[in-house]
This record gives C-alpha cells, sequence and structure tokens, in this order.
C-alpha cells in the first residue's frame, strides 16, 4: 500500500538546525533502504503557489499566499504493508523534529494512496 504524508507547519523564522536536518537525511536514507520511502522533498511557501479550483460558479484560479494557519511544507511517498508502518515512519520523522528544534510545532496527513486494486473492474 502506498501512503502519502503531507507536513503542515508555520513557516520558521530561522533555518532548520544542522543536526536536524542530519537526522532526517539518516531517516530517509533507513527508509529507502528498508523498501519504504518513495519520494520526499521539501515545498516552497504557497506564495509562490496557485490554487485551482471548481466551483458551481466555475474555474477560479486563485495566487497565494493561502490563508490557511500553517503552509504545508513537504511530503514523502511510502510503499509499506499498512497503515501502521506509515504512521511510524511520520512519528520518527516527527520526534526528530520534537528532539532537535525546540519550539517546532507542526502536523502530518497519513493518507492512502489509491491504487487499481481498489477499484471494482468494469463489468
Amino acid at each position: 500500500m502506498r501512503y502519502l504524508v503531507l507536513l503542515r507547519a508555520d513557516q520558521p523564522a530561522t533555518p532548520p538546525p544542522a543536526e536536524l536536518m542530519e537526522a532526517i537525511m539518516a531517516l530517509g536514507m533507513e527508509a529507502t533502504s528498508a523498501g519504504a520511502l518513495l519520494d520526499n522533498a521539501g515545498l516552497a511557501p504557497s506564495a509562490s503557489g496557485a490554487r485551482v479550483e471548481l466551483s458551481k460558479e466555475g474555474l477560479s484560479v486563485t495566487d497565494g499566499p493561502f490563508t490557511e494557519a500553517k503552509e504545508m511544507i513537504s511530503y514523502a511517498l511510502y510503499q509499506v504493508r499498512s497503515r501502521e508502518e506509515a504512521v511510524e515512519w511520520t512519528s520518527r520523522f516527527m520526534r526528530l523534529h520534537q528532539d532537535l528544534w525546540e519550539g517546532w510545532q507542526g502536523e502530518a496527513d497519513v493518507l492512502r494512496v489509491f491504487g487499481p486494486e481498489d477499484f471494482a473492474p468494469p463489468a
């Protein structure tokens, strides 16, 4: 099963500590070696993005920044055996922030990615 993890946090006033970045790289290498991590990257602030919305009034495009309190700052895509395994990798990532960046707060959504196996075959 594939899971997409979306990380949201306030845009930090300072860059992340070097020790945290080293720990994140080590965790990423471990997850990749285990065959769990398929892809990950940081995301630019929403100020450089756009939102495309479809409503009954039609299609609209809104330039960032968006009004959400927290910015989506990174993502990771995992191939794991269970939701619990995806949550464990995500929890380890979040604990690194807790341990190595005093005062940092954020949240991660762990979402299953549908595949062809999730849909009934055509009749």
